[in-house]
């Protein structure tokens, strides 16, 4: 009997809460829906832009909770992949604000998508997925 599924959030310990929030916020327009504690320094933060959630956490309180993370290096071999529309405007406006490690482009697949680090190496695909 499969799961009920209903909501994926992604939960990314980051080197520094206030940096990522800037980037995320700044760069790519997310708003931050809640802070821990509500003033900086942050130890969690909560972003959000459309359906796409977002959660921000500093290390020590995420080995804490989770003490396997200890001694694991940050950003790691995790991909965002997030659909957006309009992506030619997109890439367009970020691709001199952001560190690029995949150009725009149309995939055999049919997805057109390029990639790009955030500020603790994890890596954010957009794509826009064409009707034709």
């Amino acid at each position: 009997m499969p799961y009920e599924l209903k909501k994926l959030t992604p939960n990314l310990i980051v080197s520094n809460v206030e940096r990522s929030v800037a980037f995320y916020r700044d760069v790519l327009g997310f708003s931050v829906t809640a802070t821990v504690p509500e003033a900086a320094p942050y130890v969690f933060a909560s972003l959000q832009s459309g359906a796409v959630e977002i959660f921000l956490n500093a290390p020590e309180p995420a080995i804490a909770e989770y003490p396997a993370f200890g001694g694991r290096p940050i950003g790691g071999t995790l991909t965002l992949f997030i659909d957006v529309a309009g992506i030619a405007q997109v890439y367009e406006s970020l691709k001199t604000r952001v560190k690029v490690v995949m150009p725009i482009e149309k995939k055999w697949y049919g997805v057109t998508e390029f990639a790009f680090e955030d500020p603790d190496g994890y890596l954010i695909t957009f794509a826009e997925r064409s009707d034709a």
